[in-house]
This record gives C-alpha cells, structure tokens and sequence, in this order.
C-alpha cells in the first residue's frame, strides 16, 4: 500500500467518525498499536465507500501532522477494546456514512475546503452520537486532531472562502 493511500485512510477516517484510525503512534519508541487498531487503519476506508466525497490535500497534511503528534496520554486512549468496537460499528454503518457523507458534499457549494468542512462536519454530527461508549476516548482524541487541524488551516489558508470554511467548523462536533 502506497504511503498517499495510508495517509488518505489516516485522515479520512478521523475526518469521518472520531475513528481510531488516526490512533497511532507517534514516535517509533511507543507501543505497537492492538490487533483491532491495526485492523482500523487498514480496513476503516473500505468500510466508507464515498464515491465524491474528498479530503484536500492540504487538511490531509495538517491532520497527519497532528496525529503524528500525538501525545502519550492521548496514545493511551488506543485501546484493542476501543477499536474493536470502531470497527464493528464502521462494518455496520459504513455505507449509510458514506451515503451521507457524499449526498452533503454534492450539495455544499463552493470550493472544495467548503464542500468537504460543511459534509465532514454534518456527517459527524449526525453518527457521532450512535458510536459506541467505548470509542469515547478515541473521540476525543480525534477531536483534538481536528480541532487543531482545523485551526491551523483558518490561519494559514490563502483563500478567504477556506479560511472561513475551516473556521467555521473548527471547535468540531
């Protein structure tokens, strides 16, 4: 597998659903992530078959970023427990997500930063509340992902109508 199609899985899956696939670590000194988590960066991309829904180039940076620096305590929170759970509830909703996901980005006008905040952002809102207990601390680990993600993008887009659509979603779900 290419390191652009991981890094896509990486990313689409945290814009998504607060998923454990952003859950790995990041320095090469932290533990090996759990069978389940393995299975979630591997698989959670399949599970959401969107067929116009897209990530930019330029969020999929800034997430990679900062899932890259994730702190230990925020590694704590990857758990074989909490991504079974993921992935269980992915295999179940997945193509429902998608759906969602590429119905709101054929109706979003604007650029695609716009189009991708306003369908990530509605997605999650809507399947946010229906994923497990158990995946609550990789939520908010994803939060934090997309919270920083999102502000730094607010800052350092070039074009008004992406800044203001980052800026718009970024205190997240």
């Amino acid at each position: 597998m290419s390191l652009s199609r991981t890094v896509q899985r990486t990313v689409l899956t945290t814009a998504l659903l607060s998923a454990s696939a952003l859950a790995f670590p990041a320095s090469a000194q932290a533990a090996p992530l759990p069978p389940a988590c393995q299975e979630a960066l591997l698989t959670t991309l399949d599970k959401f078959p969107v067929t116009d829904f897209t990530v930019p180039d330029k969020v999929q940076s800034a997430m990679l970023v900062e899932v890259m620096n994730l702190s230990d305590a925020d590694q704590k929170a990857i758990t074989q427990e909490a991504c079974a759970a993921w992935n269980n509830w992915a295999t179940k909703n997945g193509q429902a997500v998608a759906t969602d996901l590429d119905t709101r980005y054929r109706n979003a006008a604007g650029p695609a930063c716009n189009k991708f905040t306003t369908s990530a952002i509605g997605t999650i809102k809507k399947f946010a509340p229906n994923i497990p207990a158990q995946t609550r601390d990789l939520e908010k680990v994803a939060k934090k992902v997309w919270q920083n993600s999102m502000e730094k993008l607010s800052t350092e887009a070039t074009n008004a109508d992406c800044r203001k659509a980052y800026n718009g979603v970024k205190a997240g779900w």
